[in-house]
């Protein structure tokens, strides 16, 4: 019997997201990736690596069906091949860009429940799944790693929904960190910013309205002095953190610490 990690993704279809899966992908590792569109290219890198690769298509915004679908999976699971669980909560969308009076309403639901509630609720089912395994003797390590932002610890102008979304993440993980450690065998959990990274996300904030959004020419600095980090690189740096022995004992963290 071949004994696997397993390691759920979600936003996994580009930028540090698809970095990631790619630097994921491994013999000895089961990835599931979660995003709105699967890629033919990740799928065609796993099969040449004999890699164990699945991929959902599923609305992030769904966050019941998306938390119900991971956990009837993970349920369905057999844990005598499995020698860990790791869960990567790393989607997030940045609505328009401007004063939260011009946001529309739906975008600023999507933002929240892309980036908010979809994490909560997907690691809600990861813990109550993986739970269960620890009841009936499985004692493997089990993580979850929030992909935060800075925004999350830093207001900004125009970006009301974004940065509450990341604040709210940092602080959910803190609470379930403080659950967890009061449990035998409990996850560990962190809430980490990245770093600035060259992504969609950049190109989008630098396309903003100068008029709405006061701090646009701080991310045309950013890209103009090449403070942009390459996502493979920020994808290295964060699953770096993962492997680090004292994961978990602080949940609030920085890859720039």
């Amino acid at each position: 019997m071949t004994v696997r990690d397993i390691t759920i993704l979600t936003g996994a279809s580009r930028g540090m997201g698809l970095a990631m899966a790619r630097q994921l992908l491994s013999a000895s590792r089961h990835l599931l990736c979660i995003s709105r569109s699967t890629g033919e290219a990740l799928a065609a890198e796993a099969l040449r690596l004999n890699a164990p690769l699945t991929q959902w298509s599923q609305d992030l915004s769904d966050t019941t069906g998306a938390a119900q679908r991971l956990r009837d999976w993970l349920t369905g699971l057999d844990t005598s091949a499995l020698r860990s669980a790791t869960l990567i909560n790393n989607a997030g969308m940045i609505p328009r860009i401007g004063p939260l009076a011009s946001c529309p309403p739906d975008e600023l639901s999507a933002a929240l429940r892309v980036g908010l509630e979809a994490p909560m609720q997907l690691t809600g089912a990861f813990l109550r799944a993986t739970s269960a395994w620890v009841a009936t003797g499985w004692q493997g390590p089990r993580k979850v790693l929030n992909i935060s932002s800075g925004l999350g610890r830093r207001a900004m102008a125009a970006q009301a929904p974004y940065c509450a979304a990341k604040a709210g993440m940092d602080h959910f993980t803190r609470c379930c960190a403080l659950e967890e450690a009061a449990n035998p065998h409990g996850a560990r959990l962190v809430s980490l910013a990245p770093g600035v990274i060259d992504t969609d996300m950049q190109v989008q904030l630098r396309a903003g309205d100068p008029e709405a959004f006061p701090d646009l020419q701080r991310f045309v600095e950013l890209q103009r002095q090449g403070q942009l980090t390459p996502p493979d690189t920020a994808a290295a740096r964060v699953l770096a953190w993962l492997d680090r022995p004292d994961f978990g004992d602080q949940p609030v963290a920085d890859v720039r610490d």
